[in-house]
């Protein structure tokens, strides 16, 4: 396959402070990668370098084949990179269809239309709710919409930044079989995650971080059977789920 995204030499500040330290990262076109390491590892903020809502302070990031380094949040969004971030931050006080209408302002009307009706057939729930305002939503319909939001841009590139973050595990399982979905589909993602062994199961690549750096990369199946409690944050009853997920996803 071929890399979409290229990150060489990636470092990352906050005032004097570095956080990020010379990431190096390959992510495959049509390929789910994921990348997991516990609280302040430093993944949120690459995800904010990546989609160009914080400046990188060294090293490179190429898109496409071309340098977006320098780029502007909307520029990249235009180029085809959406992220889904960390805490769903939807707009509470409008409803959910206005929700997803602002996510398509890079489309046209009728494209914008069909993202919509393509959304609601994702994510039924959201479909009988299409009125309400986004802030009535429960935590998981929230993450359903600030993924369907997403899509109606039709990104190259959807960065998830901790999606099953404060979700019961029930929706926990139903957000991940939208991603490996979605994966199926040929959707690049790449996905940020505390919850390594519900990641991992079913992304084709992974990458571990820690303080900054990453320490481990492989397939999501090498990184599973490597396990290690420093990275593998236990998910026991959720894990279960996410290995049957895996193995449907494969065998499609």
């Amino acid at each position: 396959m071929t890399a979409l995204l290229e990150i060489e030499g990636l470092t990352g500040r906050y005032g004097r402070i570095p956080v990020l330290h010379g990431i190096d990262m390959a992510i495959e076109a049509g390929a789910l990668s994921a990348l997991v390491g516990a609280n302040g590892a430093g993944k949120t903020t690459l995800m904010r370098l990546l989609s160009g809502v914080h400046p990188a302070s060294g090293g490179r990031v190429r898109f496409d084949g071309a340098d977006i380094t320098l780029l502007s949040a909307a520029r990249r969004v235009r180029l085809g990179i959406a992220q889904v971030p960390e805490g769903r931050q939807v707009f509470p006080g409008f409803s959910v269809e206005d929700n997803l209408l602002m996510g398509g302002h890079v489309r046209g009307r009728a494209e914008v239309r069909d993202g919509i009706a393509r959304a609601f057939e994702l994510f039924p729930a959201l479909a009988v709710k299409q009125h309400a305002l986004a802030g009535t939503l429960s935590g998981g319909q929230q993450q359903m919409l600030a993924i369907a939001r997403a899509l109606i841009s039709r990104p190259k590139l959807l960065l998830l930044d901790e999606p099953s973050m404060g979700l019961a595990p029930r929706l926990v399982g139903e957000i991940f079989r939208t991603i490996a979905q979605l994966r199926t589909e040929g959707v690049t993602i790449f996905l940020v995650e505390q919850n390594a062994q519900a990641a991992l199961a079913i992304a084709d690549h992974g990458y571990v971080m820690e303080t900054g750096r990453t320490v481990l990369a492989g397939t999501g199946a090498e990184l599973l059977l490597d396990a290690d409690e420093s990275y593998l944050v236990p998910h026991q009853a959720t894990f279960a789920r996410f290995e049957t997920a895996r193995s449907a996803s494969s065998s499609l």
